[in-house]
Parts: C-alpha cells; structure tokens; sequence
C-alpha cells in the first residue's frame, strides 16, 4: 500500500479503477461525478489508456461495449439520469456476459432531479434497471477507501464471474475529501488470452461472436438459466456486509453506503447511553447479504430493525424478505438531497424503544 494521500472521493475512485487495470473510459459530463472523467482525462493516458468523452451516455455506454467486447477493462461513470439512460447498454452487456465496470454518484430524483446525494437508485441498481432478468455484482461502498478497495477487485471479479459490476456511491462519497492508500498497479493480462474476446480469427483461433440477441425461446430461455446460475454463485461466494455492535444487539439498524457511516456514529452515540443497538451495513447490495439478517433475526434478544436510506423506502424490502417477517421493521429515510443526521437516529430509536 502507499502513502495515505488525501484526495475528493471521485478523484481516487478514478486513481483506484487505473490501479485495477482500467485503459479505456467512455463518459459524459454530469454532476455530481464530473470529476471522475476529468480525472480520468489524463491520467489514464499516463498508463497507455484512452479516454473518450463520448456525445452521450447512451453513446458511452455502446463504447464500454465494444471495448469490452474486445477484452479490455473499459469503464464508465455517471450519475442517476445518466445511469438511466445507460441502462438499455447494460442490459445488453449483461447478455452478452462482457465484464465491465459501471460508477454512479447517485443524485436526488425521480426526474432530473437536484445534484444533492441521494440512494433513490436501489431498485435501479440490485433489482436490473433495464428490461430482463439481470443483475450485477453491485458494491455499495461507504467510505473512499472502500470504494478505492473495491475498485481494485473489480474487473477480476467480473472477468471471473462475466458479469459487469456496478459501483453504486453517492453525492457524499464523491465529494468529500479523506485520506486515502492505494494497492500498486496491476499487471494487464493480454486480451488475446481471454476466451470471451473478439480479436480476430487469426492465429489458428476460432471465431468469436458476442451476442445478446435470441430470438428463438428454445435458445433464450437457456442463456437466462445459464444467467442465473450465475446469479447462484454470487450469491454463494461473493456476499459482503458489515457487522458492528450485532453480537449482544437488542435492536439493529441498517443502512447502505455512506448513511452506514452516519448510522455507526449514532450506535456509538446510544451504546454511551446504556441502549445495546447494532448495525448490519451490505457492502454488496447485490447480492444481498440475507443470511445475516436472518441470523440476528432468529435470535430472541433481537427486538427489531430500523432501516435507514435517503430515498422512501427501498432496501427495506430486501431486509423484510431476508428476516422472512420475524421482527418489526421501522424505517427512517430523507428525501430530495436531504441527509439524516446521527441526532435523528438516536430519536428513532429511542422512540421505538419506548
């Protein structure tokens, strides 16, 4: 690891996708992650990359294909609508098994929105976003050194696996400014060695075709059991979260990416209190970490959860499903660029705890 170096978050989520082994970028300008293309602008150069501001999202996200279509480790960057307007090039990428990674700095919404952060693209990012039967390997990190962490792994986890991976921040994690270490830079494995790759047919290879169209159902309805098998085995070996304070809890919380922080301040702040809370915090969002809510679920001297996002309610649907209703679930959430403070925490839970 360097030096700790003390950078805004999307700077060092552009310098830790270099350090993983990314050489191609494809974006479009759109707050708040501007500064991740700019970044990537000349930097990427440094390594022998190429950077393209492409005409559009729709257009950046067709580049992403064809890159990785070609066996580099392309990327693109963008922010709610942006993503939105990806989405038909992810589902497509998602067919065709291509490994790539995707950034959104979430803002406010629906709509344009406002550029203040937000999480209202849950259900875009773990539920598919576009049309089909699809997922990513999504990561919601809730620190820049996380998500420099994270970014590091990630086109070795989605070449192992063919799928993209999604990095699903925020207007906090890519704005705020914390030290920060990096792993060296990796090795690039050669394109012609992966056998996904269109490169040609040449040297005695055999030809190779990407494709996410099928139109007979005899072939389709496969490729989607191949698909979520896949889906199986992310959810087998690749589950991340966080546990703080959950071994004698009474009462937990949760929360995703940068609220996780917020929340570990307010457990710190009712443990001083005498009150027994915890926090459970997925670091993957898809898959979910299931299995650890039903954990503390099952457990008698659990009370109950308190879910916490920055939108109206959407992870709270995974948390019900994962403890099968076992335990009351209360919910706090902001809206509209709002973000929830540790003082509102405390004042839910005790609350409840009444």
């Amino acid at each position: 690891m360097s030096e700790k170096k003390l950078m805004k978050g999307n700077e060092a989520v552009a310098e830790g996708a270099i350090r993983g082994g990314c050489r191609y970028f494809f974006g479009y300008p759109i707050t708040p992650q501007n500064e991740i293309p700019e970044y990537m602008s000349w930097r990427i150069r440094e390594v022998g990359g190429d950077f393209i501001q492409a005409e559009s999202e729709l257009a950046a996200i067709n580049m992403v294909y064809g890159a990785a279509g070609a066996g580099a480790r392309a990327m693109t960057s963008s922010s709610s609508p942006g993503v939105s307007l990806k989405q038909e090039g992810i589902s497509y990428i998602a067919m065709a098994e291509l490994p790539c990674v995707i950034v959104n700095m979430t803002r406010s919404g629906p709509g344009l929105g406002g550029i203040q952060p937000s999480q209202g693209d849950y259900f875009q990012a773990t539920k598919g976003g576009g049309h089909g039967d699809y997922h990513l390997l999504t990561y919601a990190p809730s620190t820049v050194q996380e998500a420099v962490d994270l970014l590091y792994d990630a086109w070795d986890k989605s070449e192992k696996y063919r799928v993209p991976v999604f990095i699903l921040g925020d207007g906090i994690l890519g704005q705020i400014m914390e030290p920060v270490s990096f792993k060296p830079m990796k090795e690039m494995p050669d394109p012609e060695t992966k056998d996904f790759a269109t490169t040609g047919k040449h040297h005695g290879k055999d030809r190779r075709i990407v494709n996410s169209l099928y139109i007979e159902p005899e072939i389709c309805e496969p490729r989607n059991l191949e698909l979520q098998e896949k889906y199986r085995l992310l959810a087998e070996n690749e589950t991340m979260c966080e546990e703080y304070h959950c071994d004698d809890a009474e009462y937990i919380i949760t929360a995703f990416g940068s609220v996780g922080r917020i929340v570990r301040t307010a457990v710190d702040d009712l443990r001083a209190k005498g009150l027994k809370v915890g926090m459970i915090r997925p670091i993957t969002v898809y898959p979910f970490p299931s299995a650890v809510y039903k954990k503390y679920a099952d457990k008698a001297s659990v009370k109950g959860f308190l879910d916490v996002e920055l939108n109206a309610g959407q992870m709270i649907e995974d948390v019900k499903l994962s403890i099968e209703c076992k335990k009351p679930v209360e919910f706090l959430g902001k809206l509209g660029g709002y973000v929830v403070s540790p003082e509102e925490i405390c004042e839910k839970v005790m609350e409840v705890l009444k």
